[in-house]
């Protein structure tokens, strides 16, 4: 499975910004695929995943109610629209994919969002 994260950049306090996970490998119907990110010097931390085969989204609390992720299967793409974006938001945002409610066996190259205050 190959994955392809894009659509960060800078944005203010309160904006939006949607990312997207392009997947190629002929398994990647199979499992469920989420975003993490991570802030230098810290843990890496899971933020939403979606089921492939029933398309249930689960989420972090601390964006749930903002963040959306959702899928195009015909197109073996999903996105994380992301709203009332705040500074602490500021992250790399990884693209996964595999098995469990937060998928981790595979990972794309990060995406860098920036939120200003």
């Amino acid at each position: 499975v190959q994955l392809q994260a894009s659509g960060g950049g800078l944005v203010q306090a309160g904006g939006s910004l949607r990312l997207s996970c392009a997947a190629s490998g002929r398994t990647f119907s199979s499992y469920a695929v989420g975003w993490f990110r991570q802030v230098p010097g810290k843990e890496r931390e899971f933020i939403a995943a979606i089921s492939r085969s029933d398309s249930i989204a689960y989420y972090a609390d601390s964006v749930k109610a903002r963040f959306t992720i959702s899928g195009d299967n015909a197109k073996n793409t999903v996105y994380l629209q992301m709203n009332s974006l705040k500074p602490e938001d500021t992250a790399v945002y990884y693209c996964t994919a595999g098995t469990g409610i937060r998928p981790a066996d595979y990972w794309g190259q990060g995406t860098l969002v920036t939120v200003s205050s």
